[in-house]
């Protein structure tokens, strides 16, 4: 219910923002033909604390039993494991970003739109051998383990040194949402733990699950004009929901960890800069 309040909220003050009718420019409150929109590209490392580092591999190599498949679903006999190894993920990967906003004389505000090119660890083998209590064993699919993730945050931020500098510090703090999502091993059951415990099979498919999200950045930027190049830096809280799984919640002996997904992460951005009105006018007077 929170994350739909902050979402419904951000979406209202964006749609007042962008109105006529916010401000009158008679009025003095600001003057509407100053505002320039931007768009800008970049590219970023982000290095995953230990904490999310361990949240994602337990979550993608989660190893849990096995039962025969009956009409593509989980059937109610022996429960078979087994083990496999795969390629942990490492601890950073790349974030790409697209932003899209405007700027009023020293304020900025835009939407960072953010993805990552997924994460694979490839399959050992095609199949694995898994084990029941009696001793029999069944040979079950292995899959390509990924994971991935997206999202966007709405930033505000200031130039510390003018409007128009050529050498500006831009600090910026932001709110939005990620999804993080996930490929595993083999086809797992998953066991409700609402009473009856209904068992369903995991599918060759992603799954996934969402979280709110604070961003906070410094830029370093260097403008000429309508295009401008900066460096940044910051960090990224994020606590993510518990990942469902065919309507049941991932959990088993073996998975203990917190839903962190928190990263520090450093990159550079290019940056173009659209004219506003009142300088379309000044040229038309030349």
């Amino acid at each position: 219910m929170k994350t739909k309040i902050t979402y419904l909220a951000a979406l209202v003050c964006a749609l007042t923002f962008a109105t006529s009718s916010f401000a009158d420019t008679e009025a003095g409150f600001y003057e509407k033909d100053h505002i320039r929109g931007f768009i800008s590209i970049g590219a970023d490392y982000r290095g995953m604390f230990s904490e999310f580092q361990k949240y994602v591999n337990a979550t993608a190599f989660v190893n849990g039993g096995q039962s025969p498949l009956v009409k593509d679903s989980a059937s109610s006999g022996q429960e078979y494991y087994g083990d496999f190894e795969y390629s942990e993920f490492d601890d950073y990967y790349i974030g790409l970003h697209v932003n899209i906003g405007a700027q009023y004389k020293q304020f900025l505000t835009w939407f960072d739109i953010n993805f990552m090119p997924s994460q694979v660890s490839e399959r050992p083998d095609d199949f694995y051998i898994a084990e029941s209590e009696s001793g029999d064993q069944m040979a079950f699919p292995l899959y390509d383990v990924r994971w991935f993730a997206y999202g966007a945050d709405w930033m505000f931020g200031w130039k510390l040194f003018g409007e128009n500098t050529v050498v500006n510090l831009i600090p910026a703090i932001g709110v939005g949402f990620n999804l993080i999502n996930f490929h595993m091993a083999s086809n797992f059951d998953v066991v409700s733990h609402e009473e009856g415990g209904e068992t369903v099979r995991m599918r060759d498919r992603y799954y996934s699950t969402i979280a709110n999200t604070f961003n906070a950045e410094m830029e370093l930027r260097l403008e000429f004009g309508p295009i401008a190049i900066g460096a940044y830096g910051g960090y990224r809280y994020i606590r993510y929901n518990d990942l469902s799984v065919e309507g049941n919640r991932l959990e088993t002996t073996a998975y203990d960890t917190d839903n962190v997904g928190d990263t520090w992460f450093a990159g550079v951005r290019l940056t173009w800069i659209f004219r506003s009105e009142w300088q379309r006018k000044q040229d038309d007077k030349l």
